[in-house]
Protein backbone atom coordinates (compact mmCIF):
# COMPACT_ATOMS: atom_id res chain seq x y z
CA UNK A 1 0.00 0.00 0.00
CA UNK A 2 2.85 2.38 0.81
CA UNK A 3 4.40 1.72 -2.61
CA UNK A 4 1.06 2.51 -4.29
CA UNK A 5 0.74 5.84 -2.49
CA UNK A 6 4.34 6.70 -3.30
CA UNK A 7 3.72 5.94 -6.98
CA UNK A 8 0.61 8.15 -7.03
CA UNK A 9 2.51 10.99 -5.35
CA UNK A 10 5.22 10.85 -8.00
CA UNK A 11 2.57 10.81 -10.73
CA UNK A 12 0.87 13.80 -9.13
CA UNK A 13 4.17 15.71 -8.88
CA UNK A 14 4.86 15.10 -12.54
CA UNK A 15 1.29 16.08 -13.50
CA UNK A 16 1.54 19.41 -11.68
CA UNK A 17 4.86 20.15 -13.39
CA UNK A 18 3.42 19.23 -16.80
CA UNK A 19 0.38 21.45 -16.24
CA UNK A 20 2.65 24.36 -15.26
CA UNK A 21 4.37 24.11 -18.65
CA UNK A 22 0.97 24.72 -20.32
CA UNK A 23 -0.45 27.06 -17.73
CA UNK A 24 -2.15 29.45 -20.18
CA UNK A 25 -4.26 26.71 -21.78
CA UNK A 26 -5.08 25.03 -18.47
CA UNK A 27 -5.97 28.30 -16.74
CA UNK A 28 -8.27 29.27 -19.60
CA UNK A 29 -10.06 25.94 -19.45
CA UNK A 30 -10.29 26.14 -15.65
CA UNK A 31 -11.75 29.66 -15.85
CA UNK A 32 -14.52 28.57 -18.23
CA UNK A 33 -15.17 25.50 -16.08
CA UNK A 34 -15.35 27.60 -12.90
CA UNK A 35 -17.79 30.12 -14.41
CA UNK A 36 -20.07 27.31 -15.54
CA UNK A 37 -20.10 25.68 -12.08
CA UNK A 38 -20.60 29.11 -10.50
CA UNK A 39 -23.74 29.79 -12.56
CA UNK A 40 -25.28 26.36 -12.05
CA UNK A 41 -24.45 26.19 -8.34
CA UNK A 42 -25.82 29.72 -7.76
CA UNK A 43 -29.21 28.71 -9.16
CA UNK A 44 -29.30 25.47 -7.13
CA UNK A 45 -28.21 27.12 -3.86
CA UNK A 46 -30.64 29.99 -4.22
CA UNK A 47 -33.55 27.71 -5.08
CA UNK A 48 -32.84 25.55 -2.01
CA UNK A 49 -32.53 28.61 0.23
CA UNK A 50 -35.82 30.09 -0.99
CA UNK A 51 -37.70 26.83 -0.48
CA UNK A 52 -36.20 26.48 3.01
CA UNK A 53 -37.11 30.06 3.89
CA UNK A 54 -40.67 29.60 2.64
CA UNK A 55 -41.05 26.52 4.84
CA UNK A 56 -39.69 28.44 7.86
CA UNK A 57 -42.04 31.39 7.26
CA UNK A 58 -45.08 29.12 7.03
CA UNK A 59 -44.45 27.37 10.35
CA UNK A 60 -46.60 29.95 12.15
CA UNK A 61 -49.20 30.22 9.38
CA UNK A 62 -52.81 29.15 10.12
CA UNK A 63 -53.58 25.47 9.65
CA UNK A 64 -56.62 26.19 7.47
CA UNK A 65 -57.69 29.30 5.53
CA UNK A 66 -61.18 29.73 4.10
CA UNK A 67 -61.94 32.29 1.39
CA UNK A 68 -65.47 33.17 0.36
CA UNK A 69 -66.19 32.56 -3.32
CA UNK A 70 -68.97 33.73 -5.61
CA UNK A 71 -69.04 32.88 -9.31
CA UNK A 72 -65.38 31.87 -9.02
CA UNK A 73 -64.26 35.20 -7.59
CA UNK A 74 -63.29 36.22 -4.07
CA UNK A 75 -66.07 37.43 -1.80
CA UNK A 76 -66.09 38.75 1.75
CA UNK A 77 -66.89 36.36 4.60
CA UNK A 78 -69.40 37.12 7.36
CA UNK A 79 -69.55 36.75 11.12
CA UNK A 80 -72.18 34.03 10.64
CA UNK A 81 -69.62 32.00 8.69
CA UNK A 82 -67.17 32.41 11.55
CA UNK A 83 -69.78 31.12 14.01
CA UNK A 84 -70.19 27.98 11.87
CA UNK A 85 -66.45 27.27 12.07
CA UNK A 86 -66.35 27.65 15.82
CA UNK A 87 -68.79 24.76 16.11
CA UNK A 88 -66.47 22.33 14.34
CA UNK A 89 -65.02 19.58 16.48
CA UNK A 90 -61.21 19.66 16.48
CA UNK A 91 -60.94 23.38 15.71
CA UNK A 92 -58.85 25.14 18.34
CA UNK A 93 -59.55 28.73 17.30
CA UNK A 94 -61.36 30.48 14.45
CA UNK A 95 -60.72 34.10 13.51
CA UNK A 96 -61.65 36.51 10.81
CA UNK A 97 -58.82 38.37 9.04
CA UNK A 98 -58.83 41.81 7.51
CA UNK A 99 -56.39 42.52 4.71
CA UNK A 100 -56.44 44.00 1.23
CA UNK A 101 -54.35 45.57 -1.51
CA UNK A 102 -53.89 49.21 -2.41
CA UNK A 103 -52.13 50.52 -5.51
CA UNK A 104 -50.26 53.70 -4.65
CA UNK A 105 -49.92 55.93 -7.71
CA UNK A 106 -47.24 58.11 -6.11
CA UNK A 107 -44.77 55.20 -5.86
CA UNK A 108 -46.28 52.88 -8.52
CA UNK A 109 -46.34 50.06 -5.95
CA UNK A 110 -48.93 47.75 -4.41
CA UNK A 111 -49.25 47.83 -0.62
CA UNK A 112 -50.76 45.10 1.54
CA UNK A 113 -52.99 46.75 4.14
CA UNK A 114 -53.88 44.49 7.05
CA UNK A 115 -55.06 44.40 10.62
CA UNK A 116 -52.60 42.38 12.72
CA UNK A 117 -54.07 39.48 14.73
CA UNK A 118 -54.76 40.05 18.40
CA UNK A 119 -51.97 37.65 19.46
CA UNK A 120 -49.31 39.66 17.60
CA UNK A 121 -47.82 41.51 20.57
CA UNK A 122 -46.11 44.82 19.78
CA UNK A 123 -47.74 45.05 16.35
CA UNK A 124 -50.99 46.68 17.35
CA UNK A 125 -51.28 50.24 15.98
CA UNK A 126 -53.89 52.44 17.59
CA UNK A 127 -56.46 54.55 15.74
CA UNK A 128 -54.67 57.02 13.48
CA UNK A 129 -51.40 55.02 13.67
CA UNK A 130 -49.65 52.60 11.33
CA UNK A 131 -46.70 50.23 11.31
CA UNK A 132 -44.94 50.08 7.95
CA UNK A 133 -42.90 47.41 6.25
CA UNK A 134 -39.31 48.21 5.37
CA UNK A 135 -40.08 48.56 1.66
CA UNK A 136 -42.99 50.95 2.13
CA UNK A 137 -40.98 53.15 4.50
CA UNK A 138 -38.11 53.17 2.03
CA UNK A 139 -40.30 54.16 -0.92
CA UNK A 140 -42.24 56.78 1.04
CA UNK A 141 -39.04 58.01 2.75
CA UNK A 142 -40.66 58.12 6.18
CA UNK A 143 -39.64 56.92 9.63
CA UNK A 144 -41.25 56.50 13.04
CA UNK A 145 -43.10 59.60 14.19
CA UNK A 146 -43.72 61.01 10.71
CA UNK A 147 -47.10 61.16 8.94
CA UNK A 148 -48.09 59.07 5.94
CA UNK A 149 -51.14 59.61 3.73
CA UNK A 150 -53.26 56.98 1.93
CA UNK A 151 -56.11 57.44 -0.52
CA UNK A 152 -58.51 54.57 -1.27
CA UNK A 153 -59.93 53.92 -4.76
CA UNK A 154 -63.25 55.32 -3.46
CA UNK A 155 -61.52 58.56 -2.49
CA UNK A 156 -61.35 57.99 1.28
CA UNK A 157 -58.41 59.98 2.65
CA UNK A 158 -56.47 58.56 5.59
CA UNK A 159 -53.75 60.38 7.53
CA UNK A 160 -51.68 58.10 9.76
CA UNK A 161 -48.72 58.54 12.07
CA UNK A 162 -45.94 55.98 11.66
CA UNK A 163 -45.70 54.18 14.99
CA UNK A 164 -42.78 51.95 13.91
CA UNK A 165 -41.06 50.40 10.91
CA UNK A 166 -40.80 46.62 10.76
CA UNK A 167 -37.21 45.31 10.87
CA UNK A 168 -35.38 44.46 7.65
CA UNK A 169 -34.97 40.87 8.89
CA UNK A 170 -38.71 40.37 8.29
CA UNK A 171 -38.69 42.01 4.85
CA UNK A 172 -39.33 38.70 3.08
CA UNK A 173 -42.94 38.71 4.33
CA UNK A 174 -43.51 42.32 5.36
CA UNK A 175 -41.75 44.59 2.87
CA UNK A 176 -45.06 45.84 1.41
CA UNK A 177 -47.06 45.72 4.66
CA UNK A 178 -49.08 48.61 6.10
CA UNK A 179 -50.56 47.62 9.46
CA UNK A 180 -53.69 49.47 10.57
CA UNK A 181 -56.15 49.39 13.43
CA UNK A 182 -59.46 47.67 12.71
CA UNK A 183 -61.56 50.90 12.78
CA UNK A 184 -59.21 52.64 10.33
CA UNK A 185 -59.17 49.61 8.02
CA UNK A 186 -62.97 49.28 7.94
CA UNK A 187 -63.45 52.99 7.33
CA UNK A 188 -60.80 53.08 4.60
CA UNK A 189 -62.32 50.18 2.65
CA UNK A 190 -65.95 50.88 3.67
CA UNK A 191 -66.48 47.47 5.27
CA UNK A 192 -69.37 46.51 7.51
CA UNK A 193 -68.70 45.36 11.06
CA UNK A 194 -69.51 41.74 10.25
CA UNK A 195 -67.33 41.47 7.11
CA UNK A 196 -63.91 39.78 6.91
CA UNK A 197 -61.47 39.23 4.06
CA UNK A 198 -61.09 35.54 4.96
CA UNK A 199 -61.33 33.15 7.88
CA UNK A 200 -58.58 31.10 9.54
CA UNK A 201 -58.63 27.99 11.69
CA UNK A 202 -56.15 26.52 14.16
CA UNK A 203 -56.35 22.76 14.68
CA UNK A 204 -55.51 21.11 18.00
CA UNK A 205 -54.06 17.92 16.50
CA UNK A 206 -51.80 18.46 13.46
CA UNK A 207 -52.75 15.02 12.16
CA UNK A 208 -56.40 16.09 11.94
CA UNK A 209 -55.84 19.13 9.72
CA UNK A 210 -57.11 17.37 6.59
CA UNK A 211 -60.21 16.10 8.41
CA UNK A 212 -61.03 19.50 9.92
CA UNK A 213 -60.51 21.11 6.51
CA UNK A 214 -62.98 18.62 5.04
CA UNK A 215 -65.54 19.45 7.74
CA UNK A 216 -65.03 23.17 7.12
CA UNK A 217 -65.61 22.74 3.37
CA UNK A 218 -68.91 20.98 4.12
CA UNK A 219 -70.00 23.60 6.68
CA UNK A 220 -69.16 26.49 4.32
CA UNK A 221 -69.71 25.22 0.81
CA UNK A 222 -69.29 28.67 -0.74
CA UNK A 223 -65.75 28.93 0.62
CA UNK A 224 -62.48 27.68 -0.80
CA UNK A 225 -60.43 25.74 1.75
CA UNK A 226 -56.63 26.10 1.73
CA UNK A 227 -54.36 24.27 4.16
CA UNK A 228 -50.84 25.28 5.15
CA UNK A 229 -49.51 22.26 3.25
CA UNK A 230 -51.25 23.56 0.11
CA UNK A 231 -49.54 26.94 0.46
CA UNK A 232 -46.15 25.30 1.01
CA UNK A 233 -46.59 23.13 -2.09
CA UNK A 234 -47.45 26.23 -4.09
CA UNK A 235 -44.29 28.02 -2.95
CA UNK A 236 -42.17 24.97 -3.72
CA UNK A 237 -43.74 24.61 -7.16
CA UNK A 238 -43.12 28.27 -7.99
CA UNK A 239 -39.49 28.25 -6.86
CA UNK A 240 -38.81 24.88 -8.49
CA UNK A 241 -40.32 26.10 -11.77
CA UNK A 242 -38.19 29.25 -11.76
CA UNK A 243 -35.09 27.24 -10.84
CA UNK A 244 -35.78 24.78 -13.66
CA UNK A 245 -36.22 27.69 -16.08
CA UNK A 246 -32.76 29.05 -15.30
CA UNK A 247 -31.16 25.61 -15.31
CA UNK A 248 -32.71 24.91 -18.71
CA UNK A 249 -31.20 28.13 -20.05
CA UNK A 250 -27.82 27.22 -18.57
CA UNK A 251 -28.01 23.69 -19.96
CA UNK A 252 -26.83 25.09 -23.29
CA UNK A 253 -23.67 26.35 -21.59
CA UNK A 254 -23.13 22.93 -20.00
CA UNK A 255 -23.49 21.26 -23.41
CA UNK A 256 -21.08 23.74 -24.98
CA UNK A 257 -18.52 22.99 -22.27
CA UNK A 258 -18.98 19.25 -22.77
CA UNK A 259 -18.21 19.71 -26.46
CA UNK A 260 -15.17 21.82 -25.58
CA UNK A 261 -13.90 19.20 -23.12
CA UNK A 262 -14.40 16.35 -25.59
CA UNK A 263 -12.69 18.31 -28.36
CA UNK A 264 -9.73 19.03 -26.08
CA UNK A 265 -9.43 15.42 -25.02
CA UNK A 266 -9.92 13.88 -28.44
CA UNK A 267 -7.63 16.29 -30.22
CA UNK A 268 -4.36 15.93 -28.33
CA UNK A 269 -1.80 18.43 -29.52
CA UNK A 270 1.45 17.38 -31.21
CA UNK A 271 3.37 18.39 -28.08
CA UNK A 272 1.16 16.20 -25.88
CA UNK A 273 1.51 13.20 -28.22
CA UNK A 274 5.28 13.73 -28.31
CA UNK A 275 5.38 13.87 -24.52
CA UNK A 276 3.46 10.60 -24.31
CA UNK A 277 5.88 9.02 -26.80
CA UNK A 278 8.89 10.10 -24.76
CA UNK A 279 7.33 8.74 -21.54
CA UNK A 280 6.69 5.41 -23.27
CA UNK A 281 10.27 5.34 -24.58
CA UNK A 282 11.79 5.84 -21.13
CA UNK A 283 9.78 3.03 -19.58
CA UNK A 284 6.35 4.37 -18.62
CA UNK A 285 3.58 1.87 -19.30
CA UNK A 286 0.14 2.71 -20.69
CA UNK A 287 -1.54 2.50 -17.25
CA UNK A 288 0.86 5.09 -15.78
CA UNK A 289 0.18 7.51 -18.63
CA UNK A 290 -3.57 7.06 -18.19
CA UNK A 291 -3.25 7.68 -14.46
CA UNK A 292 -1.19 10.80 -15.09
CA UNK A 293 -3.77 12.22 -17.51
CA UNK A 294 -6.61 11.33 -15.16
CA UNK A 295 -4.79 13.14 -12.36
CA UNK A 296 -4.54 16.17 -14.64
CA UNK A 297 -8.25 16.04 -15.48
CA UNK A 298 -9.16 15.51 -11.83
CA UNK A 299 -7.07 18.49 -10.69
CA UNK A 300 -8.68 20.76 -13.27
CA UNK A 301 -12.25 19.60 -12.73
CA UNK A 302 -12.18 19.39 -8.93
CA UNK A 303 -10.39 22.74 -8.55
CA UNK A 304 -12.89 24.38 -10.90
CA UNK A 305 -15.81 22.74 -9.10
CA UNK A 306 -14.66 23.83 -5.63
CA UNK A 307 -13.82 27.35 -6.80
CA UNK A 308 -17.15 27.67 -8.62
CA UNK A 309 -19.09 26.36 -5.62
CA UNK A 310 -17.34 28.73 -3.18
CA UNK A 311 -17.99 31.68 -5.49
CA UNK A 312 -21.64 30.63 -5.85
CA UNK A 313 -22.00 30.33 -2.06
CA UNK A 314 -20.63 33.86 -1.59
CA UNK A 315 -22.76 35.17 -4.46
CA UNK A 316 -25.99 33.79 -2.96
CA UNK A 317 -25.52 34.03 0.80
CA UNK A 318 -23.24 37.07 1.12
CA UNK A 319 -24.41 39.25 -1.78
CA UNK A 320 -28.04 37.98 -2.15
CA UNK A 321 -27.47 36.68 -5.70
CA UNK A 322 -27.82 39.93 -7.70
CA UNK A 323 -27.39 38.05 -11.00
CA UNK A 324 -30.42 35.80 -10.55
CA UNK A 325 -32.64 37.35 -7.84
CA UNK A 326 -35.01 38.95 -10.35
CA UNK A 327 -35.95 35.55 -11.77
CA UNK A 328 -35.95 33.40 -8.64
CA UNK A 329 -37.35 35.85 -6.08
CA UNK A 330 -39.68 37.69 -8.44
CA UNK A 331 -39.66 41.36 -9.29
CA UNK A 332 -41.57 44.28 -7.86
CA UNK A 333 -41.25 47.96 -7.09
CA UNK A 334 -41.29 46.97 -3.41
CA UNK A 335 -38.44 44.52 -3.72
CA UNK A 336 -37.59 42.97 -0.33
CA UNK A 337 -34.00 43.47 0.79
CA UNK A 338 -33.09 40.30 2.62
CA UNK A 339 -30.15 38.01 3.24
CA UNK A 340 -30.85 34.36 2.55
CA UNK A 341 -29.99 31.82 5.22
CA UNK A 342 -27.66 29.05 3.96
CA UNK A 343 -29.58 25.94 2.94
CA UNK A 344 -27.72 23.37 0.85
CA UNK A 345 -29.39 20.44 -0.88
CA UNK A 346 -26.67 17.79 -0.80
CA UNK A 347 -28.35 15.62 -3.44
CA UNK A 348 -28.52 18.47 -5.95
CA UNK A 349 -24.88 19.43 -5.35
CA UNK A 350 -23.80 15.79 -5.76
CA UNK A 351 -25.79 15.59 -8.99
CA UNK A 352 -24.12 18.76 -10.26
CA UNK A 353 -20.71 17.30 -9.44
CA UNK A 354 -21.50 14.06 -11.25
CA UNK A 355 -22.82 15.88 -14.32
CA UNK A 356 -19.86 18.26 -14.54
CA UNK A 357 -16.83 16.28 -13.29
CA UNK A 358 -17.40 12.70 -14.47
CA UNK A 359 -18.06 13.54 -18.16
CA UNK A 360 -14.81 15.51 -18.29
CA UNK A 361 -12.87 12.63 -16.77
CA UNK A 362 -14.53 10.15 -19.12
CA UNK A 363 -13.66 12.26 -22.17
CA UNK A 364 -9.95 11.95 -21.33
CA UNK A 365 -9.64 8.16 -21.29
CA UNK A 366 -10.12 7.03 -24.91
CA UNK A 367 -7.90 9.55 -26.76
CA UNK A 368 -5.10 9.26 -24.18
CA UNK A 369 -5.28 5.46 -24.30
CA UNK A 370 -4.95 5.53 -28.10
CA UNK A 371 -1.86 7.74 -27.97
CA UNK A 372 -0.33 5.77 -25.11
CA UNK A 373 -0.89 2.45 -26.91
CA UNK A 374 0.80 3.70 -30.10
CA UNK A 375 4.42 2.99 -30.97
CA UNK A 376 6.70 5.44 -29.05
CA UNK A 377 8.85 6.15 -32.12
CA UNK A 378 5.77 7.01 -34.21
CA UNK A 379 4.38 9.22 -31.42
CA UNK A 380 7.65 11.17 -31.06
CA UNK A 381 7.86 11.74 -34.81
Amino acid sequence: MHAWFTRQRYLLDYTVAAMARQRAKNLGLMLVYTLLIFALASVILMGSALRSQAAAMLQDAPDVVLQGMRMGRHEMSRSADLDQLRKLRGAHAAQGRLWGYLYDTSTAANYTLQVPPAQAEGLQPGPGETILGEGVARLRRVSAGQPVFLVSPAGVFLKLEVKAVLPAAAAAVSSDAVLLSEPDFRRFFALAEDEFTDLVLRVRNPQEVAKVAEKASIALRQHRVITRADVLRTYEAVFSWREALLLALLAGSLLAFAILAFDKASGLSAAERREIGILKAIGWDTADILRMKLWEAALISLTAFLAGFVLAYAHVFLFSAPLFEGVLKGWSTLYPRMTLAPAIDGLQIATLALLSVLPYLAAIVVPVWRSAAADPDAAMR
